[in-house]
């Protein structure tokens, strides 16, 4: 379950890059939401903690594409 709390944290935090309003915006917030979440020792609620960084990859993956969609319909798309 470590490991995947790793993963989740690494992958967040590449992701975070691609966010918005910047990595230096998201990076620190991604630090407090896991800092607060440290002591947690029952396991279904680390495993609710889990899917809920799942849940926020998801998200941040439909900004990523919803911005590149945005640019890319800009760029070809006359008046748009």
């Amino acid at each position: 379950m470590f490991l995947e709390k790793v993963a989740d944290d690494a992958e967040l935090l590449f992701l975070g890059r691609e966010y918005p309003l910047g990595l230096a915006y998201f990076r620190p917030r991604l630090h407090k939401a896991f800092a607060a979440n440290a002591g947690l020792r029952d396991e279904a609620a680390i495993r609710r903690g889990l899917e809920r960084a799942e849940f926020v990859k998801k998200e941040i993956e439909a900004l990523y594409y919803l911005k590149r969609y945005r640019t890319l319909r800009k760029r070809y798309v006359p008046d748009a």
